[in-house]
């Protein structure tokens, strides 16, 4: 029973991470019409928005200790982060958080990164075939692959865990077990925790406001709400721009759990894009179920006693059960009539 929830807990937190970047991806074609495979790379830019934050947090004043010396009778080097320097203890709780605050920086990062991409480059393709805008936005992605390689290195940077929330959370205490018979990290219970509150954010956001509710009137019909003189165009890119802020801030939030490196988008793109097609494109709900149904069956074939029985199992299942439901739905699991189906 314990390893069931653990694997249940896992499956759920691999499967926000899904969810959240198949959330952006299916927000762009639903509004736009537009199959991005640059958006795994915004998850990537996203990562290494959290790199580049906490490498500015800890740029280093030397000095020079003279009451300590080397063996070899030299003052000892002292190195202290600026911000440290400057803030004193807040400033240490700024290097030991980096990770969350640098949200701060991937939002309006993200925001101004994913207008100028569709400005710029995906709104001359709207009319276009959809291989067209594949192969386009693929291309973006590898030039944006490369320029991360480029100033970062091919070496991934692990990025730290706050150090009060390391270690695991006593998950059956909590219910009445007896103690420590089921833990969970704390950091993995924080990123489920805050996929949810994103994903919960988009739905409300699009559901309750009135730019939201435009958005979706221009999702079913974008020809009748440009004739009532409603702009509907920068609403769209506005939407893209959130898009990319959702899949990076999802990626932020990811660099503890797996260290950034320049293919991390490419990685993602694939599993993501299967998500969307499994939960139905353009279909908000579905990417949602889609991710965490994948990343709870993902996760149960990554077990010892399945993959024994099947080896290899947790490699393949994902794109079997996506080949399953194709063939019995071909529009997905929520997915529009007529999308996907010809």
């Amino acid at each position: 029973m314990n390893a069931f929830l653990s694997q249940l807990l896992n499956g759920l937190d691999k499967g926000g991470a899904y969810a959240l970047i198949a959330l952006g991806l299916t927000l762009v074609f639903g509004t736009l019409g537009v199959v991005n495979f640059a958006h795994g790379a915004l998850f990537m830019l996203g990562c290494f928005c959290a790199v580049t934050f906490r490498y500015l947090i800890t740029l280093e004043t030397v000095t020079l200790d003279p009451e300590k010396l080397s063996p070899w009778g030299q003052p000892v080097e002292v190195r202290t982060p600026l911000v440290q320097n400057w803030f004193g203890d807040f400033g240490a709780v700024l290097v030991d958080y980096s990770v969350p605050i640098s949200i701060l920086l991937a939002i309006p990062a993200m925001l101004v990164i994913g207008i100028a991409m569709e400005r710029g480059i995906v709104k001359h393709f709207y009319k276009r075939s959809h291989a067209e805008q594949i192969l386009v936005t693929f291309g973006l992605a590898i030039v944006l692959q490369e320029i991360v390689k480029a100033f970062f290195g091919a070496n991934p940077i692990p990025q730290p865990i706050p150090s009060d929330l390391r270690g695991a959370a006593d998950i059956g205490a909590w219910f009445g077990m007896a103690p420590h018979l089921l833990t969970y990290p704390w950091w993995r219970l924080i990123y489920l925790l805050f996929s949810g509150l994103v994903i919960g954010g988009v739905f409300a956001f699009l559901q309750f406001t009135t730019f939201g509710m435009v958005v979706r009137a221009g999702m079913a019909d974008r020809e009748t709400v440009g004739l009532m003189g409603i702009d509907i165009d920068r609403r769209f890119t506005i939407v893209f721009g959130l898009a990319a802020v959702v899949a990076g801030v999802a990626g932020v939030m990811y660099t503890p759990l797996l260290a950034p490196n320049y293919h991390l988008g490419m990685d993602f793109l694939v599993l993501s894009f299967v998500v969307v097609v499994v939960g139905g494109m353009g279909s908000l709900p579905g990417a949602v179920a889609a991710g965490f149904l994948l990343g709870i069956l993902q996760s149960f074939a990554s077990m010892t006693e399945v993959k024994s029985l099947i080896p290899g199992i947790d490699q393949v299942i994902i794109y079997l059960v996506a080949v399953v439901i194709l063939l019995v739905r071909p529009r997905g699991l929520m997915g529009r009539r007529g999308i996907m189906e010809n």
